[in-house]
């Protein structure tokens, strides 16, 4: 581990603490320290693990100023977005140890006519040592949706921050250690992208990750190499339906919030508005309007990354060089890191702002006939995260037709703020779930079980089964399943 990564203010590059850059030898040295404590921290119990997670929730929010200023430092965001953050990650904390009990409980099924003389129950089992790879825009939420209900399941972590949100990522495994000091249930691991290959390859027995797709796709090649499974939260190309009955201020306010905050950094941010004709004028005039009152550096932080500048520049470059109109800012950064927001109109539904995932300070705004070319417009997107619907007669109707993960009604981004709902998505916009019940379960292995309470009316399974025996069961499955008898 002689090579170490940097971490840098991205608003003034200033250097504010540098890491170990862990080669394949040390990430496997991680995972294997992990491995004794499996069986520490599943021993707990739900009711001890629970009393563990609760003290880590209590230490992050004592100190809850001061993880919001190492996130604003670090990762570029107001201190007020950051503590919004920390308490949605806190929230998270507080849901999965309270719920795990109830969710991954040993529970009896129905064993069926046929199976009748058996007890049938499933149980869920931790994986054992779970790989967490984390992302840089949401660096003390996102990830929690993985750490919180892996650790509440009953698994060991190691955890590897993105190498831009290192210092962040080290605050939250030291809170964690200052609780559970006996064995090294959370660890950290830091470095770029050689860290996390080796942490597929390291012995993991699940692996959870938040990033781009294109790096999804590399996580996923490297983890198959050993059939381990993974959980893949990719990126987003989100939408947002303005229907013909819709508040167009809260729209208008929904719209920006999803599409500025965070400088347009977040994967289940709104990139695209699809505003339908009754509504159109009046929604894009009051969005041009709020638009241009809101100033990056006083409503949002700098790009975290400096290589999405070129990013968010060069689509809306293309947007414009294929008849797209800038119509509020020009995608240009002056100084960098810094982006103003960006309103494009008239965007042909090919160009990279709308096929993309642009991650920056943009909205772009297309007219449709009605709420069904709204659909048919966000649906041929290849990814598949999250979206919002602005309406009232038809707005569930037009959620439910959307193809995507989660979608909030009158509202932008909501879904992420309720524990208990699942968060995650289809098609290039990954698969797994975290959070709720769903994610609780995504991190346990299912496992059936029958025990026999008393011999069989009919011994079906045993070569000394009866003629007799075998003729009744397909009588009695033809009365059941058969419909009406024929001759």
């Amino acid at each position: 581990m002689s090579d170490r990564i940097e971490s840098r203010d991205p608003a003034t590059g200033q250097l504010l603490a540098s890491f170990p850059a862990y080669d394949e030898a040390a990430v496997r040295a991680a995972v294997a320290a992990g491995i004794p404590a499996v069986q520490w921290w599943a021993a707990l119990g739900f009711e001890g693990r629970r009393r563990r997670l609760t003290a880590w929730r209590r230490a992050i929010t004592r100190d809850l100023s001061g993880l919001a200023d190492l996130v604003h430092r670090e990762n570029g965001k107001p201190v007020a977005d950051a503590q919004l953050e920390i308490v949605l990650a806190v929230e998270h904390i507080a849901w999965a140890a309270a719920h795990a009990p109830k969710v991954l409980r040993r529970r009896r099924v129905v064993p069926g006519w046929l199976m009748s003389n058996q007890e049938a129950t499933v149980s869920y089992e931790p994986y054992g040592v779970v790989g967490v790879i984390g992302p840089w825009n949401y660096p003390v939420f996102t990830p929690m949706g993985s750490l919180a209900y892996a650790l509440a399941a009953g698994n060991v972590v190691v955890y590897k921050p993105s190498e831009h949100t290192p210092a962040v990522g080290r605050w939250l495994v030291d809170r964690f250690a200052e609780v559970v000091p006996e064995q090294p249930v959370l660890s950290l691991v830091t470095g770029a992208g050689d860290t996390g290959a080796a942490l597929c390859r390291a012995g993991v027995d699940k692996l959870a990750f938040t990033g781009s797709t294109a790096t999804a796709r590399q996580v996923m090649t490297a983890c198959a190499e050993s059939l381990t499974p993974v959980v893949l939260e990719c990126g987003g190309k989100d939408a947002l339906v303005v229907d013909a009955d819709a508040d167009v201020p809260a729209a208008v306010e929904a719209a920006l919030w999803g599409g500025l905050s965070n400088a347009g950094q977040s994967c289940i941010g709104i990139e695209r508005v699809y505003a339908v004709d009754a509504v159109y004028p009046e929604f894009v005039e009051a969005l041009s309007r709020r638009a241009r009152e809101i100033r990056a550096g006083a409503d949002y932080g700098p790009m975290t990354v400096p290589a999405q500048v070129e990013v968010v520049s060069r689509h809306v470059a293309d947007a414009v060089a294929r008849g797209g109109r800038a119509v509020v800012g020009d995608g240009t950064s002056r100084p960098s890191p810094w982006i103003e927001p960006v309103l494009l109109f008239d965007v042909p539904e090919d160009a990279l702002a709308i096929t993309e995932e642009t991650f920056g300070p943009t909205l772009t705004v297309t007219r449709v006939r009605d709420a069904d070319a709204a659909v048919a417009a966000v649906n041929a997107g290849r990814y598949g995260l999250g979206a919002a619907v602005f309406g009232t007669a038809r707005a569930s109707d037009i959620a439910a037709r959307l193809r995507c993960g989660m979608v909030s009604i009158n509202s932008v981004i909501a879904f992420a703020g309720v524990p208990a709902l699942p968060f995650g998505g289809v098609g290039d916009s990954g698969f797994g779930r975290i959070h709720g019940a769903d994610g609780l379960r995504e991190f346990a292995r299912t496992k059936a079980v029958t025990r026999q309470c008393f011999p069989p009316v009919l011994a079906l399974t045993t070569f000394r089964r009866r003629p007799s025996a075998e003729r009744l069961v397909v009588a009695l499955t033809r009365l059941r399943h058969g419909g009406r008898l024929r001759p």
